[in-house]
């Protein structure tokens, strides 16, 4: 085996000396695929050795206090790295020998061969060792066509290819056990506020996450051409859109006897300076660019205190888009007045051209319906908003952007 593998080092080497780069297309995409064949019959390899090792105590032997920790020190891998690699050894071991051959032979791989050993040793004890072997065989033949994530949800229904006499009792067993698992295992928690950030994290059941996809996956489609927003942003600016719309509502219980809000507290001079920072009741503090941006939002109750602390103003409702007015501007604007957002108006808040700590007013001629994403960009400063002298609203992009800065429309909405 050494002499063999000597030799193929050799052929490695002479390979890696070759430039890639002077490769045609049809050679170049052959030398990937035989390089990927090649890991995969070596990982196999790797395997049935590591299985080896751990079969005969080696690491015990040198000293080491499990394999695991044995091949991190001896390999310099990874601690989770070493783990897994004994893990999949065990359990390949344990599976039925199609698996194995199959990535010995690069027929699959290593991804793969660790699905399909996942759900064949998933498979209750009483379907018995046949069933069990065609399954393992009925997943390796799917692993042709379909990558890892695909293959786990095959596996999850194999029983019914393969022994639909009891696939149905064995789901909804197995179904059973996941929800009496899940279910008190349930939590969200939200960190201090720390950096400016605050980690959501939590475990949700399948129905619920399940109602959050439903929720945030319409909200998180990119908004138009220049919207950079990693996935992961689209979904945090969805999940802030679905708790908007909640709360205008009005269904929530009441808290403390009030409706559900966000309270920001300010001083008044610090806010017609916009230089103060704001408060929320949770007790984090938000920039004055945030705190502006908030003091026009039609969702958002800002509570000004004079500067000895009295209460001067606790979400004027003379400031707010609501009843009558807010009907009207989304008559007019038809949802996101922004160019291209296709945002409807129950996402949309009303803002305030001139701001109303400018002393704007809150009228249809100094209000345009905007969305959560857009009303932060305007917020920025770099485009500015105006009604034109047919009453509707127009944006001005930044200079960078266009140079003539020709104000441009939102034609989406628009039904006449």
């Amino acid at each position: 085996m050494l002499e063999a593998l000597r030799g193929i080092g050799g052929l490695v080497d002479e390979a890696v000396l070759r430039d890639a780069w002077a490769l045609p297309e049809g050679e170049l995409v052959a030398a990937l695929e035989a390089v990927h064949g090649l890991e995969q019959r070596l990982t196999a390899l790797r395997l049935a050795l590591v299985r080896e090792v751990d079969g005969r105590g080696v690491a015990t032997t040198h000293g080491a206090s499990s394999t695991a920790v044995w091949l991190r020190e001896r390999l310099r891998m990874s601690g989770s790295a070493a783990r897994r690699s004994v893990e999949l050894a065990a359990a390949l071991d344990a599976a039925p020998a199609v698996v194995g051959h199959a990535l010995a032979a690069a027929t699959i791989n290593a991804e793969q061969a660790r699905v399909i050993v996942d759900m064949v040793s998933d498979l209750p004890a009483t379907v018995g060792a046949e069933v069990v072997e065609k399954a393992a065989q009925a997943l390796v033949d799917h692993s042709v066509r379909f990558e890892p994530s695909i293959l786990r949800g095959l596996g999850r229904r194999i029983l019914h290819h393969v022994a639909p006499d009891v696939a149905e009792q064995a789901e909804a067993d197995a179904l059973r056990r996941e929800e009496e698992q899940a279910h008190p295992r349930r939590h969200v928690s939200l960190s201090s506020p720390r950096d400016g950030r605050v980690r959501l994290t939590g475990v949700l059941d399948l129905e619920t996450a399940g109602l959050l996809h439903a929720a945030l996956d319409p909200l998180c489609a990119p908004t138009g051409d220049g919207d950079d927003r990693s996935p992961g942003q689209r979904r945090h600016d969805a999940l802030a859109d679905v708790c908007r719309l909640v709360l205008r509502t009005g269904q929530l219980p009441a808290s403390g006897g009030d409706r559900p809000q966000l309270v920001v507290t300010i001083g008044y001079h610090a806010l017609v300076r916009e230089m103060g920072a704001g408060m929320l009741d949770t007790g984090a503090a938000l920039t004055p660019a945030t705190v502006r941006r908030l003091a026009c939002d039609a969702v958002i109750l800002p509570a000004v205190l004079g500067g000895n602390g009295q209460v001067l103003d606790v979400g004027r409702q003379r400031r707010l888009f609501t009843g009558p007015l807010r009907r009207a501007l989304v008559l007019r604007d038809g949802g996101c007045a922004f160019p291209g957002c296709d945002r409807p108006p129950r996402w949309c808040d009303g803002h305030h051209i001139t701001a109303w700590h400018d002393g704007g007013t809150t009228t249809l001629d100094n209000a345009v319906l905007i969305c959560g994403y857009h009303h932060r960009l305007i917020h920025t400063g770099q485009w500015q908003v105006r009604l034109a002298p047919d009453g509707r609203p127009e944006f001005i992009p930044p200079a960078w952007l266009d140079p003539t800065q020709l104000p441009r429309r939102n034609h989406y909405h628009r039904r006449n």
